[in-house]
């Protein structure tokens, strides 16, 4: 499946948001993201037609379970793609810019080969 990179983008902070707020608002994705109130309401009416979100009458955001599946896979993406690349000791600021660009791109096969790699050479705690 491809979609959309700031698609994915959204929906990946409507997620992240979730785990840490009761309710997740237009301008809580703005304020996290760094965008404009307007770029956000238009990005969350093409995520509703395309049926990954909920809004409610409150103007409350919520993952629909296609939109939970996409945010899940790009935020295990970023997460694994960023320790990988620490790993290799890349500055962590450096590692999060870049798997954020990689996460949208690299193929599920090659994902799934480089999170294999990732976990077999973590050094364990």
């Amino acid at each position: 499946m491809k979609y959309n990179e700031s698609s994915e983008d959204y929906l990946e902070a409507i997620l992240v948001l979730s785990e840490s707020r009761p309710v997740v608002r237009g301008v809580d994705i703005a304020e996290h993201m760094g965008f404009k109130k307007s770029s956000v309401s238009v990005g969350m009416k093409n995520l509703r037609e395309k049926g990954h979100i909920t809004v409610t009458k409150e103007g409350f955001i919520y993952l629909t379970e296609t939109g939970k599946e996409i945010a899940e896979m790009i935020y295990d993406r970023h997460q694994t793609i960023s320790k990988g690349l620490m790993l290799l000791g890349v500055s962590e600021d450096i590692a999060l810019e870049d798997a954020c660009k990689i996460e949208h791109v690299i193929s599920p096969e090659s994902f799934l080969a480089v999170k294999e790699y990732i976990v077999r050479h973590t050094p364990q705690n």
